[in-house]
């Protein structure tokens, strides 16, 4: 899968860092000897903001960095300016919507806990309108039908050549909450069952039976990157979403996940359950 702007970005921070660290100086230490200050730099190596290239190239060298790594380090500087798709958009995009196309457009795996709908990127485009009207009650017909149109668009990263693997884990709740109506719902179902067939996605049912699990809590999604200094998981909220990154935020929700797909049921097994309920529809 090809590296995109955020990758280089967030990758670019976490080598800083390592740099900065083997060469046993503080923030404030290394900001002095290339002219920025310690707050400058934090935000280098945080993954926050813009970059300049030429401070980069400085920071390597005040590092000891061989010339591979400094040649390495000032392209993925300089190809973090580039942007994503969505930036064209005309109608603005919430902030944590932004941040989720930016990092889903660079992922290598995902991976999905659904309790209350179906995935987004598993959506037929008639449910997930009626999602939409339903959760963004004060939205016009516009703003919805542009949400949508987003949530479509995201669903191409299933067709690229290259695609990242989706690993769905998926609340028997989810499946059987009509949403839209009938026909809808069994649209929706069939089209579960279809992509649950792809070679790049694995859906798994979480049934009913199980009672207490690992992610009571809700909904969230690992999106995972070429490195573990890359990972994020993302939180669904009311009105948005929360994305975390520290080590031990992501420890607990990989946790979760591994447990979850212990207690759900297999391939199979998941797949009849989903035929059993399109059929009592």
């Amino acid at each position: 899968m090809a590296v995109g702007p955020t990758t280089r970005r967030r990758q670019l921070g976490a080598d800083l860092r390592r740099l900065r660290e083997r060469m046993g100086l503080t923030l404030e230490d290394a900001g002095a000897r290339v002219g920025i200050s310690k707050a400058t730099l934090s935000r280098y190596e945080t993954k926050e903001g813009t970059v300049k290239w030429p401070t980069v190239d400085a920071l390597c060298r005040t590092y000891d960095a061989d010339e591979e790594v400094r040649t390495a380090l000032v392209e993925l500087a300089k190809g973090a300016r580039i942007q994503g798709w969505w930036r064209s958009l005309a109608d603005p995009i919430p902030e944590s919507m932004n941040l989720m196309l930016t990092l889903e457009d660079e992922v290598v795996r995902e991976e999905h806990y659904a309790c209350m709908y179906v995935p987004g990127l598993f959506q037929t485009r008639a449910y997930a309108e009626a999602v939409h009207r339903a959760s963004e009650m004060g939205c016009s017909d516009r703003e919805v039908q542009h949400m949508v149109d987003i949530r479509m668009k995201r669903q191409e990263l299933l067709q690229r050549s290259e695609p990242p693997h989706i690993w769905a884990i998926v609340d028997e709740a989810a499946v059987r909450r009509v949403v839209g109506g009938a026909h809808i719902m069994r649209e929706q179902l069939r089209h579960l069952l279809e992509l649950a067939e792809s070679p790049h996605v694995t859906v798994q049912i979480l049934p009913f039976s199980t009672g207490a699990h690992a992610a009571a809590v809700g909904s969230f999604v690992l999106l995972r990157g070429q490195s573990q200094d890359l990972d994020v998981v993302y939180v669904d909220l009311l009105g948005g979403g929360l994305f975390m990154e520290k080590p031990k935020e992501l420890e607990r929700y990989k946790s979760a996940f591994d447990y979850l797909r212990a207690q759900a049921l297999d391939l199979p097994s998941s797949s009849k359950t989903i035929r059993r309920i399109l059929t009592e529809l």
